[in-house]
């Protein structure tokens, strides 16, 4: 099987997993539940959860089913609610206030088919589901003590000093020039954040050790930050169809990216390098995993 192949039935492994957690569509606020579940459901690549679960697999992969090591269903949660919450940061990026975007992966975005008032509430009705859905992990396992973790990281790393707070500081800025740090603080929160969460978390459950969590975290910086670069060259290059999404959005809403303030050759050659940063942090690891390697390689090389 080819690693394209390979990557294809690792996502529909995942999506599996998602469907298990979505909530059912009845009841008086049904219309929300429907608009969380299309929004799910409308595809993706689902990185994070898949960066989440191999980085588990780095840590347990080969190692004897002893006792420190948890049953890997309690990993599902996490999964879920990652996705959960990326998909919230979706909704809201596509809405009129913000980058007001009809196309997402080919589909009508979530505002233009269910309005912008339940759009908002399908965003911000994910973000609380996914805390609920990461909590059921502790029926899973009796190392409570890592979910505990775990559910730490994950608000930390959405919150205002996460996701969230790289959000503010780009919805600021729309329109400005931005100066360098404050871009590399946006694409480190509002990107890397819940990369870094996915990975970290995949960690802890796995325990790891709290030298290995802080690699994790730094290789996850290194994907977030390379992922994003590799998002403003595209945005630049491809077309609507290979995207599945409107292109030349950063130059419509005059956003300053990597590209306008690099220049599109420093940005592939920053990619690349970034990328060889983060494979060399995770050669240094004890585990190993060839899927998790070749992932990353193929996040910084993707097309769309």
């Amino acid at each position: 099987m080819g690693a394209k192949d390979d990557r294809k039935r690792r996502t529909a492994e995942v999506n599996e997993v998602l469907e298990r957690f979505l909530p059912d569509e009845d009841g008086h606020q049904k219309t929300v539940l429907a608009a969380m579940n299309d929004s799910m459901r409308a595809g993706g690549k689902r990185v994070r959860p898949i960066l989440m679960q191999e980085t588990y697999r780095l840590f347990t992969m080969g190692k004897e089913q002893a006792d420190c090591l948890p049953d890997e269903s309690v990993i599902e949660p996490f999964m879920a609610a990652i996705e959960m919450i990326h998909t919230s940061s979706l909704i809201h990026d596509d809405l009129p206030c913000m980058d007001n975007d009809t196309l997402r992966r080919g589909r009508p975005t979530t505002w233009v088919k269910y309005g912008y008032d339940m759009a908002v509430l399908a965003g911000d009705a994910l973000l609380i589901y996914a805390v609920e859905t990461a909590a059921r992990a502790f029926e899973r396992t009796s190392y409570t003590d890592r979910v505990g973790r775990a559910i730490s990281i994950l608000a930390g790393k959405t919150g205002i000093f996460g996701m969230i707070g790289g959000q503010v500081v780009d919805v600021e800025l729309t329109g400005r020039p931005i100066p360098r740090e404050k871009l590399d603080f946006i694409y480190r929160l509002k990107t890397g954040a819940l990369l870094e969460a996915s990975m970290m978390i995949g960690a802890v459950l796995a325990g790891a050790t709290e030298e290995e969590i802080r690699a994790v975290e730094e290789i996850a910086s290194c994907v977030g930050l390379a992922f994003q670069i590799q998002d403003d060259i595209l945005d630049v290059t491809a077309t609507a169809q290979q995207l599945g999404k409107p292109v030349g959005s950063d130059e419509k809403n005059s956003k300053t990216t990597y590209v306008t303030l690099e220049g599109i050759e420093k940005a592939k050659a920053d990619v690349a390098a970034i990328s060889e940063r983060a494979i060399g942090l995770l050669h240094g690891l004890s585990g190993s995993n060839p899927f998790l390697e070749d992932l990353i390689r193929m996040l910084a090389t993707r097309e769309n």
